[in-house]
């Protein structure tokens, strides 16, 4: 007790000092490395949950996608639907059998489709084929399943047609300019056009029934001679678009 209570408690301070600024920063490293570890064990646990969590959405996601591309599949499907009911129902009078283009073969020298249906479903050469907007053309050939129909914008490819409004028969021919116009001649002498007239077809040729809406008159192209004068017919069907057809079958 006589020796503590003599002792210089400055000295004891300064040594506690000198003590302290050694070991302190070492216990504080072993400290932080403490945590350090244990925040790395939570860290690599937060990973491998990502992981899971990750894999999980992928999986999710992959299902979302099919579930889409499903539903773009039967949205496809209820609009071709609808669109072969309302030609159905537009056409009622007729007989068809409906189809959609698989594919087309359009050309300076030729337009040519190729339908889904074929002499199975009773499709058979000349039948006439429409859309919804009008004339599309008629079969060239078929096999079982698939039919070939040449365009009424084909170059080689002649209609019978009237003009709605004066009943006057001229005779059209494709162009295959834009795929959407025909030119109109044999036009009679005393025949009044008139830009926007509807033309239909006549009936006569023995392909066409009568009465198909083919287009409108576009422009009216007078010459020297009026018997040579032509006009320019702008077809009802978009060649580029149509996707859609009915074909209509010949009374046995």
């Amino acid at each position: 007790m006589v020796i503590l209570s003599n002792l210089n408690l400055e000295n004891i301070t300064s040594v506690e000092n000198a003590f302290s600024t050694l070991v302190m920063p070492i216990q504080n490293g072993l400290t932080y490395l403490k945590n350090k570890l244990a925040g790395n064990d939570d860290f690599f646990t937060d990973i491998n949950n990502l992981k899971t969590e990750n894999e999980e959405l992928k999986k999710q996601n992959a299902e979302l996608e099919a579930s889409l591309r499903e539903l773009e599949v039967i949205k496809a499907e209820n609009t071709t639907l609808k669109e072969y009911m309302k030609m159905t129902e537009k056409y009622s009078e007729y007989n068809t059998v409906p189809a959609y283009i698989i594919n087309k073969n359009t050309s300076n020298l030729s337009s040519i489709i190729v339908i889904n249906a074929g002499t199975r479903d009773g499709i058979g050469i000349n039948m006439t084929v429409i859309s919804e907007e009008g004339l599309v053309g008629h079969v060239i050939s078929a096999s079982e399943t698939t039919a070939k129909v040449q365009t009424i914008i084909d170059p080689a490819s002649t209609t019978s047609a009237t003009i709605s409004t004066s009943r006057e028969g001229i005779l059209l021919r494709g162009m295959l300019e834009e795929n959407k116009t025909l030119k109109a001649t044999y036009i009679p002498a005393e025949a009044s056009l008139v830009q926007g007239d509807a033309v239909e077809t006549s009936g006569m040729g023995g392909i066409y029934e009568k009465g198909i809406h083919i287009g409108t008159i576009k422009e009216i192209v007078n010459t020297k001679n009026i018997t040579n004068r032509y006009a320019i017919i702008e077809t009802a069907v978009d060649f580029d678009k149509i996707e859609t057809v009915l074909v209509v079958k010949k009374d046995s």
